[in-house]
């Protein structure tokens, strides 16, 4: 097998300098075109593949940054959804394949986890790091993160996905950053968004814009970014004199199976009857809630209100729009990585915690008609 080029070749044949090659694989946006062109002639006529775990071991970095996630919608353990098999149809083109379309499936459209991903994808590409992305289920434990903690310079984790204490434990190998307000976190820099802001001001805008006063909180209150935006609920109501509840409700958790129940119960002979509005911790949540009424033929909004909170495009696009509160998610995952690279340049640093701004947005699900 004959020698494998090494980037002194590329430079040699080239003509540049190896750090000039280096940047070509690296970072091509920050080198001219016809020079990059000429070293990635050169590279190709030598069968020159660039080395990341050699650039690591010349600086002792990985050259990586890692992404640790869950998908919210696996069942706990872990199964790999079976795709349906498909039938087939012979046309002009040739065997197309025919499936039925299941159009109440949420991740047909980008999620929170999505947009954000999206965002330190963009990131790492912008600044030259490779990106390792790894996730589970809230099933496997702590000992799944620690998979990828030696493989990449720093970490960013997405809410819920870890633990808290054993982010702290990462944090003091790798520098870590916790996609959430959570500032509690003793080691781990937080980039997160104004939830408690936001959710009062949805809430706030329901009170005052259509002077509702029976209000619902849908959503758990398990997570550092679900207690802000309950708390942003209970200031809009108390703004407002209204009753405030202590916690949220447990029938109510945004969850497709307990949302059916819930508003089932809540129509039932006997039952407590709709409130005035359902205000719900997530856009998932509110969606649940929407198709729950759907099928119980309650008109949103003409019976009652709904809102969530993030800003996905399924809330754009099903009918009635969704009102929501839209956080900056691709935003909020460059922010992580520009917090990661820098504690990376800097290992001595402060802990940060970037809070970025939202929008409250209107739509019909709310009573606001399109302009």
């Amino acid at each position: 097998m004959a020698k494998a080029a090494t980037v002194y070749d590329v430079a040699e044949r080239a003509g540049v300098s190896i750090a000039t090659v280096s940047m070509t694989f690296r970072r091509p946006h920050k080198v001219k075109e016809e020079t990059r062109r000429i070293v990635e002639a050169a590279a190709e006529a030598l069968n020159y593949v660039p080395s990341a775990s050699a650039r690591g071991l010349a600086h002792g970095r990985t050259g990586a940054l890692g992404l640790y996630s869950f998908d919210y919608y696996l069942p706990e353990p872990f199964e790999v959804p079976v795709a349906p098999e498909p039938t087939s149809a012979k046309t002009r083109g040739g065997d197309v394949a025919v499936v039925r379309d299941d159009d109440e499936d949420l991740r047909r459209f980008p999620l929170y986890v999505d947009e954000v991903q999206r965002g330190v994808e963009l990131e790492c590409w912008q600044r030259g790091y490779a990106l390792l992305i790894n996730g589970g289920t809230r099933a496997d434990g702590p000992t799944a993160v620690t998979d990828i903690v030696g493989r990449v310079d720093g970490l960013a984790v997405l809410p819920r996905a870890v633990p808290d204490d054993v982010l702290e434990r990462i944090a003091q190998r790798i520098p870590v950053v916790a996609l959430s307000e959570n500032t509690r976190l003793d080691g781990p820099s937080t980039v997160g968004a104004d939830n408690r802001g936001g959710m009062r001001a949805v809430t706030e805008h329901l009170i005052v814009g259509h002077g509702l006063r029976d209000l619902q909180f849908v959503g758990e209150a398990g997570w550092f970014d679900a207690r802000e935006r309950f708390a942003g609920f209970q200031a809009a109501l108390r703004g407002a004199g209204l009753r405030v509840p202590r916690k949220p409700s447990a029938r109510f958790t945004g969850h497709p199976q307990d949302t059916g129940a819930a508003v089932a119960q809540l129509l039932s002979p006997g039952g407590d009857g709709l409130p005035e509005a359902f205000v719900c911790v997530t856009d998932d949540a509110a969606l649940n809630v929407m198709a729950a009424l759907a099928e119980h033929r309650v008109r949103v909004p003409e019976q009652v209100a709904v809102t969530g909170f993030d800003g996905i495009v399924a809330g754009r696009v099903v009918r009635p729009s969704l009102t929501t509160v839209r956080q900056p998610m691709q935003a909020m995952g460059r922010a992580a990585v520009d917090l990661l690279v820098d504690r990376i340049a800097n290992p001595e640093g402060p802990q940060v915690a970037r809070r970025l701004p939202v929008e409250v947005v209107l739509r019909e699900s709310c009573g606001c008609s399109r302009p």
